[in-house]
């Protein structure tokens, strides 16, 4: 379908307002939806195990997409899509994305649930709020790490001292800064050509536009076509697409659905989701899409419901539509806190076993840049490593659960850690008290049977 026909729809919809978009085209579909389609997650699961409900969520985010459509906030007007439109795109997602360029080149592929095949690793923390010598040295900390396939980024939101504005000149000198800071990084650990998922620090679509420049997007990066919650789309979002036409950046569909928002539950949740992905592969020509759910109340993809439908949603994705799905890994605790590592090994584990891919960590909810490679760095080897020896998700969960009760009275309280400048040392590695909660959590996990 041709882009312009879905932009044309958003002018010709139906006109609604954002409330009765939020009540009568998610709440009341979604209760519908639930219940038709008997979705239910059994108490304390934390993957999920069973291909024929996997289908059942992949068609009830179908028929919750048909049903609703999308809403485009900048029009007031809901964008309609047929079963069969909805189908076709879903499975005309490329089965290989290839980030970067020449020897730093990765390949990303479909995969599946208890697959050997190694998970892709993105590392870093989109939309963390950082300086420009946050950024710097952040990135520095986990685009040497050999386990990476891609790096990303925080959000630059000062520029030589100044706030960033949203959609002013400020924001077209954070972005230009973000990508000339990008390429420094990259060429200085050795890995000019790897992929970046970046214009992070676009706040809006004139950063986006300003990443074209020369010296910006460079051939097998991403950016982001995201879809706010829930199901919504705007003309800012449709330009990034647009601005993407015809180039060699891909386009990385994200929905950060609510799991006790709008959609309610982990299970109406998932359907969101997955609806929200399928929505992008449309209106967002997404190339790969990005599961990020947020608990309404503790925020972090740690939590069992969150981990559940990422478990859900690849897995759905596995039966129905294969596609390349990377799953964020944002827990509760900052860095230099030996929760972070349990947090990110569990989350981790969960993704790998379902079929997805892994990008994180941002650490401290994504909030501050109280991050460091470190953590990333367990992400990958915690991935590569289950797929390596075959892990299997009834493995899994068990190790999973043991972590969980290790780390989830963090939830309630918080765990904020420390910002990167007090885990890592000038000359850029780990400090030495950092450096031992990570042998000391990687040593649990061989407990636990995880070759490490």
């Amino acid at each position: 379908m041709h882009f312009l026909e879905l932009v044309n729809r958003s002018y010709t919809g139906e006109v609604v307002s954002k409330d009765d978009w939020d009540m009568e085209h998610v709440v009341m579909p979604m209760m519908d939806i639930v219940e038709e389609f008997d979705l239910n997650r059994e108490n304390g699961e934390l993957l999920l195990h069973d291909r024929e409900q996997a289908r059942a969520y992949f068609e009830a985010g179908v028929e919750f997409l048909v049903r609703s459509g999308v809403y485009n906030q900048s029009t007031g007007r809901v964008i309609r899509f047929t079963r069969e439109e909805i189908l076709e795109a879903a499975r005309g997602m490329p089965q290989a994305v290839t980030v970067g360029r020449g020897a730093d080149a990765f390949t990303f592929e479909p995969r599946h649930p208890d697959s050997a095949r190694l998970p892709g690793v993105v590392a870093g923390n989109p939309g963390c709020p950082m300086t420009e010598e946050q950024f710097r040295r952040t990135v520095m900390s986990w685009a040497k790490e050999p386990v990476v396939d891609m790096v990303t980024c925080g959000s630059i939101v000062e520029v030589d001292g100044f706030k960033v504005v949203r959609a002013s000149p400020s924001e077209v000198i954070a972005l230009r800064r973000e990508l000339k800071y990008l390429n420094e990084i990259c060429a200085k650990v050795g890995r000019p050509g790897i992929g970046r998922l970046a214009a992070e620090s676009s706040v809006s679509e004139i950063g986006d536009l300003a990443a074209m420049a020369p010296g910006g997007f460079q051939p097998g990066d991403a950016h982001l076509i995201a879809l706010n919650n829930e199901l919504i789309i705007t003309n800012d979002n449709l330009i990034r697409v647009a601005n993407a036409i015809d180039t060699p950046v891909f386009n990385a569909s994200l929905a950060c659905v609510m799991v006790g928002g709008l959609a309610g539950g982990a299970p109406g949740a998932a359907v969101c989701m997955i609806a929200s992905l399928l929505a992008d592969s449309l209106v967002g020509r997404a190339d790969y899409h990005l599961c990020h759910p947020i608990h309404i109340k503790y925020i972090a993809t740690s939590t069992p419901e969150c981990m559940w439908l990422s478990s859900a949603v690849c897995q759905a994705f596995d039966a129905c539509a294969p596609a390349v799905v990377i799953c964020d890994i944002y827990p509760k605790s900052g860095a230099g806190t030996v929760e972070l590592l349990r947090e990110v090994a569990a989350n981790a584990l969960a993704i790998t076993v379902s079929g997805g891919h892994l990008e994180g960590v941002g650490s401290c909810d994504g909030l501050k840049p109280n991050c460091s490679g470190l953590e990333a760095r367990l992400m990958g080897e915690v991935g590569k490593a289950a797929a390596a020896q075959g892990m299997t998700r009834a493995q899994a969960e068990p190790i999973i659960a043991r972590l969980l009760d290790e780390y989830q009275h963090i939830f309630e309280k918080g765990n904020e850690g420390l910002p990167f400048e007090e885990v890592y040392g000038e000359d850029g590695e780990p400090r030495g008290f950092w450096l031992g909660m990570y042998e000391e959590v990687k040593s649990e996990l061989i407990g636990l049977g995880l070759k490490l």
